[in-house]
This record gives C-alpha cells, sequence and structure tokens, in this order.
C-alpha cells in the first residue's frame, strides 16, 4: 500500500522548502495540487522544474473560488462534495502508491488540505511534512522582528466583521492579517478605528517573484490573493 503525503511548500521560494518536501517532490510518481479553473496553480508553479518527467499530475480544481459568498449554504455544500470526490480519488491511488499534495506555506495552517485530511482518516495512511508559513516569509520580508519580549501576536481574517477585527486589532501587541483581497476597504477602517493604521504594512507575494513591501498607508489599489497586513510588535526589549 502507499500513502497520502501532504508537502508544505513553504513561503513561495522554492529554496525555502524543506530538504524532505524536496525529495519526495522530486521522487514522485504522482502529485496532486489545488487550482482555481483555467490557472495553473500557485503550489505548482513552486515546483516547475522540479518533477520527474514520468509523474502523473492531478489537478484538483476548486469549483467555486469567489462566484458565491461562502457565507451561502450553497457554497458549504459544492465544497464539501468537491474535497469529498477528492478524498475518494486521493484514497484509491494510495491504495498502490504514494501521492504527493502539494501546499502552500504549511498543511496545518489555514490549508485546504486540511478538509481532505479529515476525509481520508480510516481510508489511507496520510503523512504531513510541514513547512514555512507565508506569515513568517512575509514578516521576515519587512526586515523587522514581528514580535520582541512578551507581545502577544493575533492572527486575524480580514473577513472578520468590521467591529470584530477592530477590537482584535486593538487588543493586541502583533498582528498578521489574511485573506485581503476585497477585504481591503474594510481592513483600512478598521485599523484606523483600532488606531493602528500608521504602524500597518502590506506585503505582496512574500518570497515570490515580484514581491513588494510598503506602508498600507502607502498602497494604492486593489490587494491582490497573495496580500498580507502586518502590524509590528513593540514589547519588552533587554
Amino acid at each position: 500500500m502507499g500513502k497520502v503525503i501532504c508537502t508544505g511548500l513553504g513561503p513561495g521560494d522554492p529554496d525555502l522548502m524543506s530538504v524532505r518536501s524536496d525529495r519526495l517532490i522530486r521522487d514522485a510518481a504522482h502529485i496532486a495540487f489545488f487550482r482555481k479553473s483555467g490557472r495553473k496553480g500557485q503550489a505548482r508553479q513552486i515546483v516547475e522544474g522540479m518533477l520527474n518527467p514520468t509523474v502523473t499530475e492531478h489537478a484538483m480544481e476548486y469549483p467555486v473560488t469567489t462566484e458565491i459568498s461562502f457565507k451561502d449554504p450553497e457554497y458549504n455544500r459544492i465544497l464539501s462534495e468537491f474535497y469529498a470526490e477528492w478524498a475518494d480519488k486521493l484514497a484509491a491511488l494510495a491504495a498502490t502508491d504514494d501521492v504527493i499534495v502539494l501546499c502552500e506555506g504549511d498543511p496545518f495552517f489555514y490549508g485546504s488540505f486540511m478538509h481532505l485530511h479529515s476525509r481520508l482518516q480510516g481510508r489511507a495512511e496520510v503523512e504531513i511534512v510541514p513547512g514555512i508559513t507565508g506569515m513568517s516569509g512575509c514578516w521576515t520580508a519587512t526586515d523587522m522582528p514581528i514580535t520582541w519580549g512578551d507581545d502577544v501576536l493575533t492572527i486575524a481574517m480580514a473577513t472578520l466583521p468590521e467591529d470584530e477585527l477592530a477590537r482584535r486589532l486593538e487588543d493586541t501587541n502583533a498582528a498578521i492579517v489574511m485573506k485581503i483581497g476585497r477585504n481591503l476597504p474594510k481592513l483600512r477602517r478598521a485599523l484606523q478605528t483600532a488606531g493602528r493604521l500608521d504602524d500597518a504594512w502590506l506585503v505582496e507575494k512574500g518570497t515570490m517573484p515580484g514581491q513588494t513591501v510598503q506602508k498600507l498607508t502607502d498602497f494604492e489599489g486593489e490587494a491582490p490573493y497573495f496580500a498580507i497586513c502586518i502590524l509590528h510588535g513593540e514589547g519588552r526589549r533587554p
């Protein structure tokens, strides 16, 4: 029997991938990866040039992304069917071969593979190879420590209600805000309410080609998918 191995790819730069992930990917007979319909997929782009010429690729294309609201019950129903279908396919592959599932960042940190992991329990042997998170790559790109001494670090989603987002940003020393995209105007307002707007940095495509690092107050336009907002801590220092 084989097994399903989810490999964390790190924040985007292939040089920041673990040695174990690199070795597994280069030796893989089967790889699977998530992507939007019609796109190559960020995970697949990271491993470009690493794959064995004989590898079989399995593109797991999301049936929906932003077409309907994630609060709509239909959104959850469609995605649930999608994850169930791919859990079946991966379990079938793992009956005879290892299959490597690619995951940006770390698989257990807001990674889509978590939805497959729960559905594969008792059906296939599953192994997780941890990776450097995308947020770690982004705060390193600012060239400033994210936390000092006894700072409290909060990780929040820009999809939260505006008042809750503002409260959490006000009650912490350091913060990472993810899933920005179309929520950027709301995030700006929440930071302003929390009195933290002037402290905020926006990192786009951290560690990847095209990386940009700038104060959020200097940013104009719409935030891309691969963008993280950073508030650095300023706690007790020696």
